[in-house]
């Protein structure tokens, strides 16, 4: 029996945040008076979902999925999650979380100008009955301020983005040449790999597989997990920095074999990922265990009391990481107190970035498949990352070298990411068109790694910074 058969995600046959985008998609097409535009197609859905599949930002947060012109979308959303809409065709698009629905189902309705999906939704629909019980409920968040609302999503993501620096920081101690000695400067086994590994494999587990579990506790846990920790445990700025090292040192096919193995790696690491979670699920199923002695945050007061209590804890690690960082800033360890001070930073700029995931370029939407906010961040912390990497080559002060190297470590270890890259690969090579995963990767590699050799490369041969040359 094939573990992945009992997965209510592929019973269900649409995860819910691509539900929602389906619903999305359906409002636009039935309710929007500018008839002169096409109605979106099963292409358009895939393209959309794929560039979805890591992170949408605070296209996630429920001020921004609700209002009250959208009480269908609400209601749709609440059938969907309780499994009452019957399975999309596996050719309508490909699952966000970065796997296909293997069940496929033929609904008979009358030929209508509406498109395919929401014909099928529609009819579904008048067949199913909906818990407006539920309704209420989410209608009762409204009372959480959107202020509110961004402040509790802002407070979860720097919780768990120091979280993910210590993480990352202690990964790199751990295999570095101090301890195990797998990874070094040197070779194609950047430091960074192994988190990278790690928060890809997790990815698999909290990003895919068990997210809508964990959005059922709490939408902001669920944020905080995939966004916050496994964004800011994985790195794809220093990824491609130590590629530009060992490019400078004159070891090309060290950083082209670097970036390739290092693809390969996280890649199937997500993979891993997805197909132990999906047989420890199956596991559960048949044991029987649920999660229902999980407290949900579900209600204001909890939501309130979450806010509150991660705060606390933000205001701990930065009063703690700015007493130590004071206390010995010539130790070693004064950069990963600097990098938990910024990191922060990073991890709500790549939020706020990720909004751009699935709208495409231009006015008219072009290139919905690339994830524009996810290869912006990318980009933007590779080329700062090099910057500063310049920097400490020409200022080679103890003062600079620590907050440059802080800076590196949080800030830009935070605004870029390999989880929800390697989320958004993964589902780009389950479409129908799986050759926009490498078409993806590269774009993402080759600007970053372009743009570096003329920040960094260029500056370190023409003026000599003292590097080795072989």
């Amino acid at each position: 029996m094939d573990p992945g058969d009992s997965n209510p995600e592929t019973r269900q046959g649409i995860p819910l945040n691509r539900a929602r985008s389906l619903g999305s998609s359906f409002r636009r097409s039935s309710f929007n008076s500018s008839c002169d535009q096409p109605p979106p197609t099963d292409h358009d859905a895939e393209r959309e979902s794929v560039s979805e599949a890591g992170d949408i930002g605070d296209r996630a947060l429920y001020s921004n999925r609700f209002s009250d012109s959208e009480r269908f979308s609400l209601s749709l959303d609440r059938a969907l999650e309780n499994g009452a809409i019957a399975p999309i065709p596996e050719n309508a698009f490909v699952q966000s979380y970065g796997f296909r629905g293997r069940e496929s189902a033929t609904v008979n309705t009358p030929a209508s100008l509406v498109p395919p999906q929401a014909e099928e939704i529609v009819s579904t629909l008048a067949n199913c009955p909906i818990d407006h019980s539920e309704d209420t409920k989410q209608e009762s968040k409204r009372k959480f301020s959107r202020l509110l609302e961004y402040v509790t999503c802002l407070v979860h993501l720097a919780v768990f983005g120091i979280l993910g620096v210590l993480t990352r920081y202690g990964l790199q101690k751990l295999f570095g040449p101090e301890n195990a000695n797998v990874t070094n400067n040197e070779t194609i086994l950047y430091p960074d790999l192994p988190s990278n590994m790690v928060g890809s494999f997790l990815m698999g587990w909290w990003g895919v597989v068990f997210k809508g579990d964990i959005s059922g506790i709490s939408d902001y846990l669920a944020i905080g997990l995939t966004t916050g920790y496994l964004g800011s445990l994985t790195t794809f700025s220093g990824w491609n920095q130590k590629m530009l090292d060992l490019s400078v040192d004159g070891r090309w096919l060290f950083a082209i074999l670097g970036f390739l193995i290092g693809l390969f790696l996280v890649a199937y690491s997500i993979i891993f990922g997805i197909e132990t979670a999906k047989g420890f699920r199956w596991i559960m199923k048949r044991k029987n265990i649920t999660c229902s002695w999980c407290l949900k945050v579900d209600s204001y007061e909890r939501d309130l009391a979450a806010m509150v209590g991660f705060s606390l804890m933000l205001i701990l690690l930065w009063s703690l990481s700015g007493s130590l960082l004071e206390r010995d800033f010539s130790s070693e360890a004064a950069e990963l107190w600097v990098g938990c001070l910024v990191g922060p930073v990073g991890v709500w700029a790549r939020w706020f970035l990720a909004r751009l995931n699935g709208r495409g370029v231009g006015r008219k939407g072009r290139w919905k498949w690339v994830p524009i906010g996810t290869l912006m961040a990318n980009v933007l912390a590779a080329c700062v990352m090099a910057a500063l990497a310049t920097v400490k080559k020409a200022v080679k002060t103890e003062k600079v070298e620590t907050v440059a190297s802080g800076v590196q470590l949080g800030l830009l270890g935070c605004l870029s990411t390999v989880s929800t890259f390697i989320a958004e690969f993964n589902a780009m090579r389950l479409s129908e068109q799986p050759w926009r995963a490498y078409a993806y990767a590269a774009l993402t590699m080759a600007i970053s790694f372009a743009l570096g050799v003329l920040i960094y490369s260029i500056p370190v041969w023409t003026q000599g910074f003292n590097t080795k040359m072989l």
